[in-house]
């Protein structure tokens, strides 16, 4: 019998106990997918390199209006005959922060009602007013009740201590603070101690009560394990209208859109509340000859098919097979190579939806629209085709048959004995 009969008889033997052992590439349940190139462009995903990052200064009150007086401010007001007597020292008071260690005067907080109570004096409505417009009202009381001659005696009013807002941080990537940091006495620890689930009550200033002066006494924008976005949510929750008082501040954007808010929107009041999430669901999934298994995708940079395989180590481009003739004269027949090359991404839509998208891994290797982006909740599945897979069990088959030949043949045993003392 010719060398040519016998490789057909043993390429013919070959196939029909690899058809009869239920090869997975025969049954694939998902190779029916969609080609790549049927698929309109929002169904493959925008590039993560079309975002670029938003300028930090738009998260700050870049120019803050006059100080306007409100309730739980504490003003240090200098009036002779009043508060102090002409032939006394003015006395000093230090500042608990701020730009001035210290200022002159005797302290008088802002009542409820947003007034001011003096000795001898009306109740002065101070709300909305300015420090320059405080004084003249004081100035002008003590001259209707000519309690001092006109130019006489010393009037004056600083801001001892401005109110604060109390703004709550809940981050899900953020190291609890060092306690030198937390001793500047603007944030306090309300849960921590653990890498997630930390959460700081910040003290903000009229002005500064931004989100990035809460971001900053906090350790900082999100981190790569939380989502580039921030949302803040404002006074109570509405279960018949869930939207009312929610906020995002996403933190990267396309250069073609604009920016999505406002300075109002990042100013901060009192009992607002920040949230940066983790992106834990930001993850793909594996299936088929490349194992099971569930990987994070990258927060700031694209994830392609070929790229997502590597990372995990999947049998891509090996090129090993084996030199038995039978393999070698099977893959120049053009029967195929051992290499998987099916892949189907299962991709679950917007309106709940699933869709399975073939992919051509030989193909994708060069053209860059075969080698789609993956986007989170992706199930990956590498399967071979049939004639892969009928490759790959030539070469297991013969590699072993090869293998047992030899080790039992006469001359391999000859060669061991006389080799071994």
């Amino acid at each position: 019998m010719s060398r040519a009969c016998r490789f057909m008889i043993g390429l013919l033997t070959a196939a029909v106990a690899w058809a009869c052992s239920g090869c997975a590439s025969v049954t694939n349940p998902v190779a029916d997918g969609i080609p790549v190139r049927r698929l309109p462009e929002e169904i493959l995903g925008r590039p993560k390199s079309d975002f670029r990052p938003i300028p930090l200064n738009l998260l700050r009150i870049n120019n803050p209006p006059e100080y306007r007086l409100d309730k739980g401010d504490v003003l240090a007001i200098v009036a002779d005959e009043i508060l102090t007597r002409v032939d006394q020292p003015i006395p000093v008071q230090f500042t608990p922060g701020g730009e001035r260690p210290a200022v002159q005067g005797l302290p008088v907080p802002v009542q409820e009602d947003g007034t001011i109570q003096l000795p001898q004096l009306d109740p002065i409505p101070v709300k909305g007013r300015t420090l320059k417009e405080v004084r003249e009202a004081i100035l002008r009381q003590i001259e209707e009740k000519k309690l001092l001659q006109p130019g006489k005696g010393r009037v004056s009013v600083d801001l001892l201590q401005p109110r604060r807002y109390r703004v709550l941080v809940v981050r899900e990537d953020a190291q609890p603070l060092t306690p030198q940091f937390a001793a500047a006495g603007n944030v306090s620890a309300v849960i921590g101690g653990t890498k997630r689930g930390a959460a700081y009550a910040v003290l903000l200033e009229p002005g500064r009560n931004d989100l990035l002066q809460a971001l900053t006494l906090t350790g900082g924008p999100p981190g790569l394990e939380a989502k580039n976005e921030i949302i803040i949510r404002r006074g109570a929750y509405d279960p018949a209208n869930p939207t009312k008082g929610y906020v995002r501040i996403p933190l990267r954007l396309p250069p073609d859109q604009p920016i999505p808010f406002t300075e109002q929107d990042i100013t901060l009041n009192d009992g607002d509340t920040v949230y940066i999430e983790a992106r834990d669901t930001e993850v793909y999934y594996v299936a088929g000859l490349a194992g099971a298994t569930q990987v994070p995708l990258p927060r700031d940079y694209d994830l392609r098919v070929v790229e997502a395989l590597a990372q995990i180590r999947a049998p891509l481009i090996n090129g090993s097979f084996s030199q038995n003739a039978f393999v070698a004269l099977a893959v120049q027949s053009g029967l195929g190579n051992p290499n998987p090359s099916l892949v189907t991404v299962i991709r679950r839509l917007p309106n709940g939806q699933q869709i399975r998208i073939r992919v051509d891994l030989n193909e994708a290797y060069r053209d860059l629209r075969e080698n789609i982006l993956i986007q989170p909740g992706d199930l990956i599945v590498l399967q071979e085709r049939p004639s892969e897979a009928f490759v790959r069990y030539l070469t297991q088959t013969f590699r072993l048959t090869t293998t047992w030949q030899i080790i039992h043949s006469p001359r391999f045993n000859q060669v061991g004995i006389g080799n071994n003392p």
